[in-house]
């Protein structure tokens, strides 16, 4: 038998395990959402472990804020790709996200059995952090993606055209709105367009074929998913087609994705709007990815014994899309990002999803978790220590939970 730890084999396998541990390590520690988890992959991979330069790190981020789908995710799946093949890509996603993904089917679990004074209290207070998350995100957003009066100008603009569009594809539209908009408007933005910096990181490099491969993949599924769960009865299709058109519509990850959920499950009655909002609550004090929230509404939409696969479909339909694009994008990347006619495209798009998440935090977030002046004070002073004491998102979840059951106990909702 060959033991050598050297054969390229072993090497491989052994890469495989570094990286497994290294992302299951991130996934358990990683609190504060996308932004932050950039912030900890650098920290990791670039300054520890010396897996990626700065150059090819900051490919790699640019590379995933440009396509749909979870940033940090992409990033953490390209990053084991990259150090250890296929495999690695594998362990790089299971261990960022399976610990998120476990907590939220726990408290998808109890989540019905969270009644009387107590759970309702509970319930509220994970509505109002999502009020205070939100409004963090879109502010933040609004300074980051719309810096100047065109890109601010695309934003409002989207805000008019959701209220008037009553189409299941209203995001997408809007989308494609502020894409054409920022080829219009943002030809200076392109002109400030980064210059493309060769991305390395280890041995492995995803070939052009592999690419067109899972580019068509993501089109067909994209376009068939939609016309097989119409014709069919199966609802595990119809879960996975709503999960899948929700990662593969979502620009800019994290909390963008909140609206096209609410209109895939809570606005279609697959889960209740409290339910919605409880859970998109709960995942702000989990570390890892928010799309793990998938998990939650996969369990919560399935009808027992059948929880966990819906949880399965959930999870898988929503990543699936983004690690996809990744892959189909990592051999053009290059050639791609010195257009300026796609970093202006890229400008737009952005813009409209500042008022895409505005919207959000509207309806369903807004009017729905505050009721009453006090809640209007918790949801404020949970939003400013987040954005200007840089409070950790799990220390604001305890006060909002503690705020909602105080208030449930001396005025019940």
């Amino acid at each position: 038998m060959d033991t050598d730890l050297s054969s390229p084999r072993r090497s491989r396998f052994t890469r495989v395990i570094e990286v497994f541990s290294a992302f299951l390590k991130l996934g358990l520690t990683s609190f504060g959402g996308p932004i932050a988890h950039i912030g900890y992959f650098r920290r990791e991979f670039v300054e520890r472990r010396r897996w990626l330069d700065d150059e090819a790190f900051t490919d790699l981020i640019g590379l995933c804020q440009f396509l749909p789908g979870p940033a940090s995710s992409q990033a953490g799946f390209s990053i084991g790709l990259l150090r250890a093949g296929w495999a690695g890509g594998l362990a790089a996603w299971c261990g960022f996200t399976l610990p998120s993904v476990l907590v939220m089917l726990a408290f998808a679990a109890i989540a019905p059995d969270l009644g009387g004074t107590l759970g309702t209290g509970v319930i509220h207070g994970l509505k109002l952090v999502a009020v205070a998350v939100v409004a963090q995100a879109v502010w933040d957003m609004a300074r980051r993606l719309c810096p100047d009066r065109r890109r601010a100008a695309i934003a409002l603009a989207s805000l008019p055209l959701l209220s008037v569009l009553g189409t299941v594809y209203a995001q997408l539209i809007v989308i494609g709105a502020g894409a054409v908009l920022g080829v219009a408007l943002c030809r200076t933005t392109a002109a400030q367009a980064p210059r493309a910096t060769p991305l390395r990181a280890g041995d492995f490099q995803v070939s052009r074929t592999a690419g067109v491969v899972a580019l068509v993949v993501f089109c067909a599924l994209l376009f068939a998913l939609p016309l097989w769960a119409a014709s069919g009865p199966s609802q595990g299709l119809r879960v996975f087609d709503a999960f899948y058109r929700s990662g593969a519509l979502v620009f800019g990850g994290g909390h963008v994705v909140l609206p096209l959920l609410q209109r895939e499950t809570a606005a279609t009655g697959w889960v209740s709007p409290n339910d919605f909002l409880a859970g998109y609550g709960a995942v702000q004090a989990v570390p890892g990815p928010l799309f793990t929230f998938a998990a939650f509404l996969g369990w919560m939409m399935a009808l027992p014994p059948r929880h966990w696969s819906g949880a399965l479909l959930a999870t898988v339909g929503i990543f699936l899309p983004g690690l996809l694009l990744v892959l189909a994008a990592l051999p053009w990347w290059q050639a791609l990002r010195a257009r300026g006619a796609m970093a202006a495209a890229l400008a737009g798009v952005n813009a409209a999803v500042v008022g895409l998440l505005a919207a959000a935090l509207y309806s369903p977030v807004w009017t729905s978790a505050v009721l009453s002046a006090t809640d209007f004070a918790v949801a404020c002073i949970g939003f400013l220590l987040l954005l200007r004491w840089k409070v950790p998102p799990l220390a604001v979840v305890v006060l909002c939970v503690a705020a909602g059951v105080a208030q449930t106990v001396w005025h019940p909702l």
